[in-house]
């Protein structure tokens, strides 16, 4: 009878330990394939882009509604204005405009979405190196 009681209590640990699992991860959820990019040495005045590609990991749609910068040298170029369903791909093109800009830069883009843990951050960094005048 003793193991009988154990066994019970074990699967229905398991089994609150699952829904406890489902519950947390319901919901839009967006997973960064990478969520930082280093451009290296740039030269002042170059524009460079990079693609973030994500999936929505979660069990509904993803829905972004903006994409924040922290300065007028960094674009967002373009993301999904469509739901994003669930298990699907789908990227944000982020270029940075290294004009005016000198030495270590790093940047942060703010994503806002209905995921369900809120927004999201990715960043990038460069090092802009001076441009060389020629005579």
């Amino acid at each position: 009878m003793k193991l009988f009681s154990w066994i019970t209590a074990i699967l229905c640990v398991a089994a609150l330990s699952t829904v406890s699992a489902q519950t947390l991860s319901s919901g839009a959820e967006i997973s960064w394939e990478k969520n930082a990019h280093d451009f290296g040495e740039i030269i002042e005045g170059e524009k460079v882009e990079y693609t973030f590609k994500f999936t929505n990991t979660g069990t509904e749609p993803l829905v972004i509604t903006n994409v924040q910068v922290t300065c007028g040298c960094t674009t967002p170029k373009g993301w999904p204005r469509d739901p994003i369903a669930s298990g699907k791909k789908a990227e944000l093109i982020v270029q940075f405009n290294s004009t005016g800009k000198m030495g270590r830069q790093n940047k942060v883009v703010t994503v806002i979405s209905n995921a369900a843990r809120g927004n999201s951050q990715i960043t990038f960094a460069a090092t802009v190196l001076e441009k060389k005048i020629q005579n």
